[in-house]
């Protein structure tokens, strides 16, 4: 019971809309406190293409307040993937797993908000999608370890090095919404 509760809290948590109301709107340059922006990388992957949940995912994303400062549409090159996953060369599904990342269309993305690395992650769910909460992007589209929709940076230093794996510093595009900041927060 106590599971199921937790569930139904993190469902809404990621996935309500956001109460109106009064938002304290922080700009770096008014003198006010600030917070640091990160960036993240996100990819749909090709699973997630050839199943037309882009938007779905583009969606949450936005929902939550995060900005879309790069976002692209690619057959994913062997090189770069063999970089991106360095660190998974040596377990045995490697090679299935560069297989599947390059069997089809991905959509990259960078997105940018205050704490974005851990929220998205939280967003997407964990890696196998029966152990992924409902709520999540996971736990509501994946169907298998292997299919999982969805890679999201693991950590500030991690999305910095694949940003810089698939964009070019002039594909990032800064840009202001100056009726709603990132950088806001519910009051």
């Amino acid at each position: 019971m106590g599971s199921l509760y937790g569930r139904a809290a993190l469902w809404g948590l990621l996935c309500r809309p956001r109460a109106p109301g009064p938002r304290l709107l922080v700009r770096p340059s008014s003198g006010g406190p600030s917070w640091t922006q990160e960036r993240t990388l996100v990819a749909v992957k090709p699973d997630g293409v050839q199943r037309r949940l882009v938007g779905a995912v583009i969606q949450r994303f936005e929902r939550r307040g995060f900005k879309l400062v790069a976002m692209k549409m690619l057959q994913a090159p062997e090189r770069i993937l063999a970089e991106h996953y360095q660190d998974l060369q040596r377990k045995p599904f490697y090679p299935a797993l560069i297989s599947y990342m390059s069997s089809g269309p991905m959509v990259a993305m960078v997105w940018e908000g205050h704490n974005v690395v851990h929220a998205s992650r939280a967003m997407i769910g964990h890696t196998d999608s029966t152990e992924a909460a409902p709520g999540t992007i996971r736990g509501d589209f994946s169907i298998h370890i292997s299919r999982n929709i969805i890679h999201a940076s693991d950590s500030v230093e991690g999305a910095q090095r694949e940003i810089q794996l698939w964009f070019q510093s002039s594909e990032l595009v800064n840009w202001s919404d100056g009726a709603h900041h990132s950088s806001s927060y519910p009051a």
